[in-house]
């Protein structure tokens, strides 16, 4: 370990065991954006500011953006709490020969139980059912509500999964411990089961996994949503940007498409007036597969396990630039 105790500069939401095992290692300034009154996400240069005025050489960010003059800085290391560090300048941090740790799985969980809770919800109208019950409305316009809400069980179906990363497959075990044969589409997962025209052809639940990358922009649009299983779910707990929504909208409206959950929009915002917020059998989540205390606990453990590695001079498990780890 470093004869000086490194100072760190922690932005992000941090917990569990690994908040324990950084203290031992450096001495921490802890400032969460999520205890802030309203979100806070500093730009490149409100980080390098702060961290200066710290005196830190290690940052633990999650949102915050991190290039340019941060890296003028003597950096020891930066901590992106996420599986794809995004918001970080890789090509900036490498050149400056700082290596970036990622927490890659940190949220697999989360995000496959939401998905499970999406499916549900979209299939069995539960969202509608609580709002009849609120609203005393159990018996409307003189029906009862083993007529309203009459649906296929999952239990038997067929799952398709786009995407076998962490959350694909954390989804994938669940999915078959509810009865339900999983396929999946993954160009670069070796467990990749069937081509993306074969799943859409199965699938009873098409659900969205993938990374938001060139190539899957817009994947899954007016020509996909025709090519699917009349009657399909479509859930999408990863990013909108994988799917045309207006086309998903008119599949919808057809009944194409039978039902769908989502928890992600295009600038994490969705208007009030927006054609899906008056769809009930839509239901909308805003972007909180990952907001459990597991994934902050997840993450803060794996940060803190590669950078005591680091600091001990060994090779972290987890750097996206591990050309600048040379010798170790």
């Amino acid at each position: 370990m470093p004869d000086v105790r490194p100072k760190v500069l922690v932005t992000a939401a941090v917990g569990g065991p690994g908040l324990d095992l950084l203290g031992q290692l450096a001495d921490l300034t802890l400032d969460s954006w999520l205890d802030q009154p309203t979100l806070r996400i500093y730009d490149a240069e409100q980080l390098a500011a702060r961290m200066a005025s710290e005196g830190a050489t290690i940052a633990i960010v999650e949102s915050d953006r991190c290039a340019g003059p941060l890296f003028e800085l003597p950096l020891v290391a930066v901590g992106s709490c996420r599986g794809d560090p995004t918001n970080v300048d890789v090509a900036a941090a490498t050149a400056a020969g700082v290596p970036v740790l990622r927490a890659p799985g940190r949220n697999a969980d989360g995000v496959a139980e939401l998905a499970v809770g999406l499916m549900f919800a979209a299939t069995r109208g539960l969202v509608a059912a609580d709002a009849d019950v609120r609203k005393g409305d159990i018996y409307k316009e003189g029906t009862i509500p083993y007529q309203r809400f009459r649906a296929w069980e999952l239990a038997g179906r067929t799952a398709g999964l786009v995407g076998l990363g962490a959350v694909g497959r954390a989804l994938r075990w669940r999915l078959r411990g509810l009865g339900m044969e999983v396929i999946a589409y993954d160009p670069y997962a070796d467990e990749s089961t069937v081509s993306l025209d074969e799943l859409l052809e199965r699938a009873d639940v098409v659900s969205l996994h993938a990374p938001v990358t060139p190539e899957t922009t817009g994947m899954i649009g007016a020509a996909q949503f025709a090519a699917m299983r009349d009657g399909v779910v479509f859930i999408n707990s990863a990013r909108a940007a994988l799917h045309d929504t207006d086309a998903l909208v008119e599949s919808l409206r057809s009944g194409k498409v039978s039902a769908a959950g989502l928890d992600h929009f295009e600038g994490e915002f969705l208007a009030p007036d927006h054609p899906l917020t008056s769809l009930d059998s839509v239901v909308l989540a805003p972007h909180i597969g990952g907001a459990t205390y597991d994934t902050e606990s997840n993450h803060t453990r794996i940060i803190a396990d590669d950078l005591c590695r680091l600091l001990a001079g060994a090779r972290p498990l987890h750097c996206v630039n591990p050309e600048v780890l040379s010798g170790r």
